[in-house]
């Protein structure tokens, strides 16, 4: 377990000795301080859906359902910007520090949310809460990749992203009920529902002080010391006395402080170009294919099926339940059977089973409870094929630039897949059209087929195999 240095380079087992580690108690207190992150966006996304009818009533702030596509779409810009900023400083400063900072901003933004006084204020809240959220997913999963075993880190991630799901039912409940109060006004009842989203995040900064800074990061930027230290914090928590398994293998490092622009754009576009496409497809595709249905979920209730605006959280609970329970489920094949096979059956079965259920639908043939049945089966499936998207950006991409990449992906998964998508849906839902709905879901459909093509072809065996291997460090060919 020795650290050698010669001049600017350090030579390590730290990743060896990280990927050997057996699952322990430790590394469950880091993927639930961590993988909060996601429960978090999850609780934000179903209160934007939960609260539509509440807050078109005119006893709040009266807004048009063009009103709440634009808070869906200025609650992903900012995550868009929040990404891209925090991601690279995410690279520049360390994970700890990042994550810490992008939580902060999100408490203060999501508790300032429910003081908002108008149209215009309410967006600005919600922009810079999805700031903080955009921030956190650079953070946290680089954080998470970085500190798991090889081995289950396919599994680890899907169940992580998977925790987006408590959090759309802890917001579907919440609101629910925090709605249904006879003694709670309806100008005062969503402003408390807000503070669910503090409180937790609250919760989650106590959680999170005892998660160390990624080893992998610190011997990057000649912090050998400490790295090393960590490392044996973690290898004593973990074996508790017991004899762990010997190390296997080094990595030498070139110690640098920061990387330039001009390699960052290098790799990512030279000799990353094709795993930048593959990123750049499987990003798009499920944003634009959840957005579609996330954001205007409540108002296809409220036209179509006649649901009262209070009730709208309780149809959302089947479809956060078959989301939560995708990965939970099915997420060990993703390590066993491969990336590239789970991957693209999940991603062209949702496509398929969207366009199966849209058909349905436009013919009006789907009943309230056959339509929120389809829905949960399809995001069964789609839920894991999305949370492969984030694994795989996670992974295929140096250590130096994993979180940024993670924050470009997000962000132009996001924008392009997801900023739009809430905007384009509302106005379908409001011309009262069900064939307008229909062919917007074929098209999220059809992005989805795509990128299952696009993974079979270019896809990454990235199943147990340590992060140096699937994507070497670009100082170990300094």
């Amino acid at each position: 377990m020795s650290i050698q240095q010669e001049t600017q380079f350090v030579e390590s087992d730290v990743p060896a000795r990280l990927d050997r580690l057996p699952w322990s108690r430790w590394h469950w207190k880091v993927v639930i301080a961590l993988g909060a992150t996601w429960m978090l966006d999850g609780l934000e996304t179903t209160l934007g859906g939960a609260l539509v009818g509440i807050l078109k009533d005119p006893r709040t702030l009266h807004l048009s359902d063009s009103d709440i596509g634009l808070t869906a779409t200025v609650y992903l810009a900012g995550a868009v910007l929040g990404a891209l900023l925090f991601g690279y400083a995410t690279d520049r400063l360390g994970r700890k520090r990042l994550f810490f900072i992008t939580l902060g901003l999100y408490l203060l933004a999501t508790a300032a949310t429910a003081f908002s006084w108008n149209l215009w204020s309410f967006c600005l809240f919600r922009s810079l809460t999805g700031a903080g959220i955009g921030g956190e997913y650079a953070a946290i999963n680089s954080a998470v990749d970085e500190l798991v075993p090889a081995r289950v880190r396919g599994q680890v991630n899907l169940a992580i992203n998977s925790t987006f799901w408590i959090g759309a039912i802890l917001g579907s409940l919440g609101s629910v009920l925090v709605l249904h109060l006879k003694f709670v006004p309806p100008t005062l009842s969503w402003r408390f529902v807000f503070g669910i989203g503090a409180v937790l995040g609250l919760g989650v900064v106590f959680m999170r002080r005892h998660v160390p800074e990624s080893p992998r990061w610190l011997l990057i930027h000649g912090r050998k010391e400490e790295a090393e230290r960590i490392v044996g914090e973690i290898e004593q928590q973990v074996a508790g006395g017991q004899e762990l398994l010997p190390a296997e293998g080094t990595i030498r490092l070139h110690v640098q402080d920061r990387l330039p622009w001009r390699e960052i754009w290098k790799a990512m576009t030279c000799q990353y170009r094709e795993r930048s496409f593959l990123a750049f497809a499987l990003m798009v595709s499920q944003a634009f294919f959840y957005n579609a249905v996330m954001f205007t979920y409540g108002l296809v209730l409220l036209r179509y099926y006649n649901v009262p605006a209070r009730s709208i959280g309780y149809w959302l609970l089947p479809l956060a339940f078959g989301n939560f329970l995708g990965p939970v489920v099915i997420g060990r094949l993703f390590d066993e059977v491969g990336r590239k096979v789970m991957i693209g059956l999940t991603y062209a079965a949702s496509g398929i089973l969207l366009a199966i259920t849209s058909w349905l639908f436009v013919e009006g043939w789907l009943s309230l409870y056959m339509q929120a049945a389809s829905w949960s089966v399809i995001f069964f499936i789609a839920s894991s094929a999305a949370s492969s998207a984030y694994l795989t950006v996670s992974e295929v991409f140096s250590l130096e630039i994993r979180a940024l990449a993670i924050a470009i992906f997000y962000a132009f998964g996001t924008l392009i897949g997801g900023v739009g998508a809430p905007a384009l849906f509302a106005a379908l839902t409001q011309t009262g059209s069900r064939e307008m709905l229909f062919w917007g879901y074929m098209v999220a459909a059809g992005l989805m087929i795509s990128a299952a093509l696009i993974e079979w072809t270019h896809g990454i065996a990235a199943e147990r195999q340590p992060l140096e291997s699937v994507a070497a460090p670009l100082s170990s060919r300094a």
